[in-house]
């Protein structure tokens, strides 16, 4: 019988407590070679901005990087984990480690093994590259992975590569004994339901801290009380943080808007009608970012373009030389600056950033 690695107890309290976990962008010259100095600044706005964790390899460090041919999957996750330990040192604080987990069974339990030697402490495990599988052999490969590394199981939505994932899917995934979290990210709030009850069912809501990647959805999400009934027993759920894309820019308006939330929760006031607006406000300058417009073709250049204003990255450079905003894009981007200045953490990088890119 397989046997599965539990978290770290300390790494699972963490995620149970909630906390922001941006999905970490991929710092590159003008000729798309990994711009480690700006990488390196990059880690340490993020944690000095009050991050809890940070999310290494995923969809927003562009999956590309899992090629063999392009080779950064293995430096991308040593820098980032080099510059989490020194970061720690300083802010005396234990940061959470995800390591982005994609392809074949073959190649995900190898990043799986490399991920653990690296010093992370938990998978966040793709399934886009398993399109056609049925869902006993995704099962299947989520417990191959999961015999090398603790789970982040990951609900990515189909625009941007992902599958649906049904209820039955994720009954089963949940019964995985070393799954930590879930980051629920379809986009939808039927398919969000099912990932949330799938937990609730088979009682897991203590052990599987719930996280949304929902970036069009985030305050609500984050201020819902989600509530089944299971053989006769009531449930109530909550998704404790995020781990999202939008949270690689305005990190430190991120962590403030997250600890406001928790603060309401745990007074057990209503809630004021502002936080609504400011929802609203959040999932427009979202969409212009991520290019909904254009069925998020542009997401990873807008995050790069404002990250670029910033003075973090040099350029919007990605991987693929044709990957680039859309067509009005900038525009929009333009736009939800001038409306929601509120939004941006401008100030705080600018005051910080000679000190991350260590000038």
């Amino acid at each position: 019988m397989a046997r599965y690695p539990l978290p770290h107890e300390e790494i699972a309290a963490i995620l149970k407590s909630g906390i922001v976990i941006p999905a970490h962008p991929l710092a590159l010259t003008r000729e798309r070679k990994l711009d480690e100095a700006r990488q390196r600044a990059l880690t340490r706005y993020y944690i000095a901005a009050g991050a809890g964790g940070l999310a290494i390899g995923v969809h927003t460090t562009q999956f590309g990087i899992h090629d063999p041919r392009v080779g950064l999957y293995e430096p991308v996750l040593e820098l980032a984990a080099e510059t989490i330990e020194e970061c720690e040192m300083k802010a005396g604080r234990q940061i959470v480690r995800i390591a982005g987990i994609c392809g074949p069974t073959k190649q995900a339990v190898a990043e799986a093994d490399l991920a653990v030697d690296r010093g992370y402490h938990a998978g966040l495990l793709s399934l886009s590259d398993l399109k056609e599988a049925t869902i006993g052999e995704l099962i299947t490969h989520c417990r191959k992975v999961a015999e090398i590394i603790p789970l982040f199981g990951f609900y990515l939505q189909p625009a941007t590569g992902g599958r649906v994932l049904n209820f039955d899917f994720w009954r089963q995934f949940v019964e995985i004994e070393n799954v930590v979290a879930i980051k629920i990210a379809p986009f939808n709030r039927y398919y969000t339901l099912d990932a949330i009850r799938a937990v609730a069912e088979a009682g897991r809501n203590d052990s599987i801290a719930l996280y949304t990647g929902n970036d069009d959805n985030i305050v609500n999400d984050l201020l819902t009380t989600f509530s089944f009934k299971s053989n006769m027993k009531s449930c109530k759920l909550r998704i404790v943080g995020g781990l999202l894309g939008q949270w690689s820019i305005w990190t430190k308006r991120a962590v403030e808007l997250l600890e406001k939330i928790h603060n309401m929760v745990d007074s057990e006031e209503p809630i004021p009608k502002e936080m609504l607006t400011l929802g609203a406000e959040i999932t427009d300058a979202n969409g212009a970012v991520f290019d909904v417009a254009h069925n998020f073709v542009g997401c990873i250049p807008g995050i790069h373009e404002v990250l670029r204003r910033q003075g973090l990255l040099e350029g919007r450079w990605c991987l693929d030389p044709n990957e680039d905003l859309s067509s009005g894009q900038i525009k929009e981007i333009d736009r939800i600056y001038a409306a929601y200045p509120h939004l941006n953490d401008d100030d705080f990088v600018a005051e910080h950033l000679d000190t991350w890119m260590g000038r």
